[in-house]
């Protein structure tokens, strides 16, 4: 597939596909007899990873020590995992910070909501 067709697909704009190929995000891609770049599907699905590893705040030197190593092969796979875990760990320690501030966030609204009811109560008399 042509650049914008996996621009589109993948919710990526051509300019950040070149970025990323730029900066060894995602690897050099074989080109056509054109010279146009010809992706496929495990290039699609290789970017649908990265961007998921984005979503979950992975720093940027991380995806990329993570691309080198998967183009580097199969003999990389327990320092690719080792990144990952380090990323897990660092994204349950973020939910553990969330899950806090919902508890937070619960026992103030429980507080309001008590208060609205006195409020209502005490109108009535």
């Amino acid at each position: 597939m042509k650049i914008g067709t996996l621009a589109a697909r993948s919710g990526v704009s051509v300019d950040t596909l070149r970025y990323y190929e730029k900066i060894g995000l995602l690897p050099k891609v074989d080109r056509d007899a054109g010279g146009r770049r010809a992706y496929g599907e495990t290039d699609l699905s290789w970017i649908e990873f990265v961007l998921k590893l984005k979503a979950t705040g992975m720093p940027m030197r991380d995806r990329i020590d993570y691309a080198r190593l998967r183009a580097e092969g199969p003999h990389t796979a327990a320092a690719r995992r080792e990144i990952l875990e380090r990323h897990r760990e660092s994204l349950l320690a973020r939910r553990a910070d969330l899950d806090a501030c919902i508890d937070l966030m619960d026992r103030k609204i429980t507080m309001y909501e008590a208060l609205e009811s006195e409020n209502v109560e005490l109108a009535c008399m």
